[in-house]
């Protein structure tokens, strides 16, 4: 997949362009049929198919850079689109002077003039444009006049409701990582690297864990999960903890993942965590070795999920 990073890198439009626009937080199952439809659309022409994205994410900055956590960075989301087949990620820089350009403006000179579209593939409530004045009736409008095409792609649903990013993250938010994984078509991931905790795992409690410093925003809700982990180019059967670890005094917010059946040192790593099911909340227990009893249940419990 080429990857342009700034629309001035097209010296010329794409050959029969047909192009999706969205920020596509996710890359999930109904991102993915829209792609699917974009390239099936420009393999019938000929042609290039494409999707613009915008990076940063607009709301942070329309809304002054307001924390807003991403399922996907942009790393992560380009791995994605990459895989499912697109020719071309056109991936705008937002800006405060960006959100400001007109409509038609953005139809004409950066969607007709610099990509070159045919064919615009866009969902029922497309808006574009400065304070979101553009929408599919201009676009189709436009597109009669210019000479390009809309279409309009209906809604993708899972279990009897659209699928969002929205509803996405709220479920991440909750630890309810099955049902997110679900609808994004592959267990929800976190990465980032590792780097040298409090040593209690090891020293107090006898399980080895790897501490996080994330890359990632949306961690999902505190608790005890089963996981796997992407090292080293091997993905290897895991726990993970998330949260404060109320047994210990003056515990501090940490991700800490106990690889199953692995015993390498890989510190200043960076590391993948799919999360899989929760398997229960977090707890004080009455001390160390109360701790210990119950995690060895949660890895029994996680070989048990992750065999399956």
């Amino acid at each position: 997949m080429q990857v342009v990073k700034d629309l001035r890198e097209i010296s010329k439009p794409l050959k029969n362009a047909v192009v999706t626009i969205g920020n596509f937080d996710g890359v999930h199952i109904g991102h993915q049929a829209l792609f699917r439809q974009v390239i099936k659309k420009a393999d019938s022409m000929g042609g290039t198919s494409v999707v613009m994205t915008f990076e940063p994410h607009p709301i942070r900055v329309l809304n002054c850079n307001k924390q807003f956590p991403l399922i996907t960075l942009y790393e992560q989301k380009l791995e994605l689109i990459g895989a499912t087949g697109i020719d071309t990620l056109v991936c705008v820089p937002f800006t405060r002077e960006f959100a400001e350009t007109p409509a038609r403006i953005f139809v004409k000179e950066i969607l007709c003039d610099t990509i070159g579209v045919k064919s615009v593939v866009v969902g029922q409530d497309y808006s574009f444009g400065r304070k979101r004045e553009g929408d599919i009736s201009l676009l189709k409008e436009m597109g009669a006049s210019i000479g390009f095409e809309v279409v309009i792609s209906g809604w993708v649903e899972f279990g009897g409701r659209r699928i969002s990013s929205t509803e996405i993250r709220n479920l991440v938010r909750e630890g309810e990582v099955g049902e997110a994984g679900k609808l994004l078509g592959r267990h929800y991931q976190i990465r980032g690297t590792v780097i040298r905790g409090r040593d209690r795992g090891g020293r107090l409690l006898g399980f080895r864990t790897a501490n996080l410093h994330l890359y990632d925003e949306l961690c999902p809700k505190g608790g005890v999960y089963a996981v796997s982990v992407e090292c080293n180019g091997t993905t290897y059967k895991a726990v993970a903890n998330i949260g404060y670890s109320p047994t210990f005094e003056n515990g501090e917010f940490s991700v800490e993942v106990h690889i199953l059946d692995f015993d390498q040192e890989i510190y200043d790593r960076r590391i993948r965590v799919n999360f899989i099911q929760r398997l229960r909340g977090e707890k004080k227990f009455s001390g160390p070795e109360a701790l210990a009893a119950q995690i060895r249940q949660d890895i029994e419990k996680a070989r048990n999920i992750l065999r399956s």
